[in-house]
């Protein structure tokens, strides 16, 4: 097994294959020699944002939510919903610490905080997640399908998604534009 993941940032090759993760970046949230499971930071599901969430859950909202998009988290446990968020919100039992003030709660406790004065002062909401068994996520990195970076916060939690992917190229000192389809090892 390579190290551990869990806190890093996976960014999608260009050749990676499957087009549900074309130009993805996912924080690995959990890594196990077993599994890996992580969420997708930039693909924003079309017409679902927070406050329509909350109100399709019967959330009561009692501070006005910003209208955050609600991301596809990944192809898995698609009617699940994930929040990844800062360190000042947790719930016993509930919350994975996954990096630096980076934490992963997927109960209705902090949706419910979200639509409080106790909000986790940086959230992002996501349906779904992508997961891989025992050796999966290790074969497709040595197959070049991922690069693997830090998760900064403004990938983790900033608005711009169509834009993630080459910030995250950026902070590694990648030019996207001379990446190439075909991956190759030194």
């Amino acid at each position: 097994m390579t190290e551990d993941l869990t806190g890093k940032l996976l960014i999608a090759m260009p050749g990676i294959g499957d087009p549900r993760f074309s130009r993805s970046l996912v924080l690995v949230c959990a890594h196990q020699p077993d599994y890996a499971m992580g969420i997708v930071l930039n693909k924003p599901i079309d017409d679902l944002t927070l406050p329509q969430l909350l109100s399709q859950l019967d959330i009561d909202q009692q501070i006005r939510v910003p209208e955050r998009a609600v991301l596809n988290g990944g192809p898995v446990g698609t009617d699940r919903g994930f929040v990844v968020h800062s360190g000042d919100f947790h719930c016993d039992g509930a919350t994975m610490d996954v990096g630096q003030d980076v934490c992963l709660t997927a109960t209705r406790d902090v949706l419910e905080a979200i639509a409080s004065e106790d909000a986790p002062r940086e959230s992002v909401m996501a349906l779904g997640y992508s997961g891989w068994g025992a050796g999966q996520l290790e074969t497709e990195i040595a197959e070049n399908s991922w690069i693997i970076g830090d998760a900064a916060p403004d990938i983790v939690y900033g608005d711009e998604h169509s834009l993630k992917w080459g910030y995250a190229l950026d902070l590694l000192g990648i030019d996207p534009a001379r990446l190439h389809s075909a991956g190759g090892s030194a």
